[in-house]
C-alpha cells in the first residue's frame, strides 16, 4: 500500500532510492558469491593463500563490474 501511495503522490524519490538499494544489494551478494569461486579457483592447489585484502578487493572489482552492467540495462546506451 505505502508503493501504491508513492505513486499516487507522485514524489518518485523512495522509490528510486529503493531501486538503487536492490540493485546494491543483489550486486553485493553476487559479488560475494563471485569472490568466493576466485578463492576456491586461487586456492586449489594449496600452494597460494587468498588473503583477505585480496578477497574484498575482488568484492570491490566486481561490484563495479556489476555496476557498469547494471547502468548499461537500466540506463541504455
Amino acid at each position: 500500500m505505502n508503493v501504491l501511495t508513492l505513486l499516487e503522490v507522485g514524489n518518485l524519490g523512495g522509490l528510486v532510492a529503493m531501486i538503487i538499494g536492490i540493485i546494491f544489494i543483489v550486486v553485493f551478494v553476487v559479488s560475494l558469491v563471485v569472490a568466493a569461486i576466485t578463492k576456491m579457483i586461487y586456492e586449489w592447489d594449496n600452494q597460494k593463500k587468498f588473503t583477505t585484502g585480496q578477497f574484498w578487493r575482488t568484492v570491490l572489482i566486481s561490484m563495479l563490474i556489476g555496476g557498469l552492467i547494471s547502468g548499461f540495462v537500466c540506463g541504455g546506451m
